[in-house]
């Protein structure tokens, strides 16, 4: 790249005249192309996850019931985005963003190679090093790319688009590997294919390391050298004290999965609450990136609706799939599994007809707050569609048409691309420049909230009707959606230099 070449500092976003890439900074894809086999490996075993928690152990399953299943799956997207706080500052204070990406990777490609290992043991063991290695790697590659534009770059929105379409390339092909592999051969030949992605991933991330912006750079904001080690201890001793009073507790029958999942949900609302607080006292802020954090907590909430509902889409929605839902189209059968899929398609489908839309709006464009606002609408929509089909009936044997699932995974899709790309450009605007890791961290805490939430609310899913769950669900997102809105007027005033 020519900000490369220059010799001027790599840190920096590259020239506005970079358009290598579909007229945008060639960085970008590289780390798209990290995304898509690190959504590859992670969304293609979440697709068989739930399925794994609930199938009997005589068939290589964990024999948890459905309501369960679904909780601990949640509970385990909880914990991988709890996790990215610690990422965020280890790229800021010590790592960097490049070198903490890298480290994410490793632990991701080791989790799931543990996890292609058949005994519950090194289940739990990989899902533990997947959980360590996403919370480095999520939320400092979408940081990377937001250091590949000036903040006044009318592209940002566009290459975002174009990066998230990278993410459900991996998310549409991942789950047709992995489940077919799941279903057909067996969940920890499942396992091995995301293993493998994210190895794929790592090697191409490596070789392009060159177009990234900051390689050569540690940690932009390091700590000095008696404190980084010091910290580097404590990080160390806090990991070892936590494993052992963990394992401690379990040995005594007090920390059940039940209280894990607890825990966690507790964590997660803490979690940002503190975080928010933390940044607004700071005095590395300066009172007008203070002004803009208030705003960021409506896009903060925002995000939370739309991810309870987006999330589902790999615990519920899949078991309704596989129970109530015909697995086939136009006489072709598939595994359910294959159902998210779906999503993966219609993100890559649409992400860019929105990026070419927005780029040649430029200036026109909505307003981010309101392209946020009709994202969280379409996720309520799509649940509310599925009041239509679940109800009416007798029992529970009866079956749906498939085109009911992928229409609401249409309708989830759409609203994925608008609220995440958006939210996410957003974020990258509003950092104040001493926490940029560390508020792409709290983006990913939003998605925490919204897992630790979903955790305890599927506890309902087969207790409930399903149209009364659906429903209740998906109009307090449209809700939601409708409140972002009404306060349109006073985010725009709010929000500058986001428009």
């Amino acid at each position: 790249m020519s900000h490369t070449a220059t010799g001027t500092d790599p840190a920096q976003p590259p020239p506005e005249d970079d358009h290598a890439f579909f007229g945008q900074p060639r960085g970008l894809m590289t780390l798209s192309g990290l995304e898509v086999w690190e959504r590859f490996s992670f969304l293609g075993m979440q697709a068989i996850l739930v399925l794994f928690f609930a199938d009997q152990v005589s068939d290589g399953g964990l024999g948890m019931d459905p309501g369960t299943a679904a909780s601990v799956s949640a509970a385990y997207g909880t914990l991988v985005y709890l996790v990215s706080v610690a990422g965020g500052w280890l790229a800021d204070r010590i790592l960097g963003s490049y070198r903490a990406v890298l480290y994410g990777g490793i632990l991701i490609a080791c989790g799931h190679y543990a996890m292609a290992v058949p005994t519950a043991t090194m289940t739990w063991v990989g899902l533990g090093l997947i959980s360590a290695g996403t919370g480095l790697l999520k939320p400092n590659v979408a940081s990377m790319v937001g250091k590949l534009y000036g903040t006044e770059d009318d592209r940002r929105d566009a290459g975002f688009a174009l990066y998230y379409m990278g993410i459900n390339i991996g998310a549409f092909v991942g789950p047709l590997v992995t489940g077919w592999l799941g279903e057909h051969a067996s969940w920890h030949w499942g396992f091995s294919a995301a293993a493998f992605g994210m190895t794929l991933g790592l090697i191409q991330y490596v070789a392009g390391r060159r177009h990234l912006a900051g390689r050569k750079h540690a940690a932009e904001y390091a700590l000095a050298p008696g404190p980084m080690r010091r910290a580097v201890l404590t990080i160390m001793a806090g990991i070892v004290v936590v494993a052992l009073v963990a394992t401690a507790l379990a040995l005594a029958g007090w920390l059940t999965m039940d209280r894990f999942v607890d825990v966690l949900t507790l964590v997660s609302v803490i979690a940002p609450v503190v975080y928010f607080v933390v940044m607004c006292r700071s005095p590395r802020v300066t009172p007008e990136e203070r002004g803009r954090l208030r705003p960021y907590v409506v896009l903060f909430l925002a995000s939370v609706v739309f991810n309870f509902i987006l999330f589902q889409a790999y615990s519920t929605m899949i078991l309704l799939a596989s129970t109530n839902a015909r697995a086939e189209i136009f006489g072709f059968h598939f595994p359910a599994s294959w159902y998210a899929s779906a999503l993966g398609a219609f993100e890559v489908a649409l992400a860019p007809v929105v990026a070419a839309v927005w780029a040649r709006m430029g200036p026109r464009q909505p307003h981010a707050s309101n392209k946020i606002a009709i994202g969280v609408i379409l996720g309520g929509l799509s649940f509310l569609l599925m009041v239509l089909p679940t109800s009416g009936h007798a029992d529970e044997t009866y079956k749906m048409a498939a085109w009911w699932i992928v229409g609401s995974y249409l309708l989830l899709g759409l609203g994925d691309i608008l609220l995440e790309t958006s939210g996410m450009s957003a974020t990258t605007k509003l950092a104040p420049k001493a926490f940029a890791s560390q508020t792409m961290a709290l983006w990913f805490l939003s998605l925490a909230l919204a897992n630790g939430i979903q955790a305890q609310v599927v506890k309902l899913y087969g207790e409930v009707s399903n149209p009364a769950y659906f429903g209740v669900n998906g109009a307090i997102a449209v809700a939601a959606g409708v409140a972002v809105i009404a306060a349109a007027p006073w985010l725009r005033r709010t929000m500058h230099p986001v428009h």
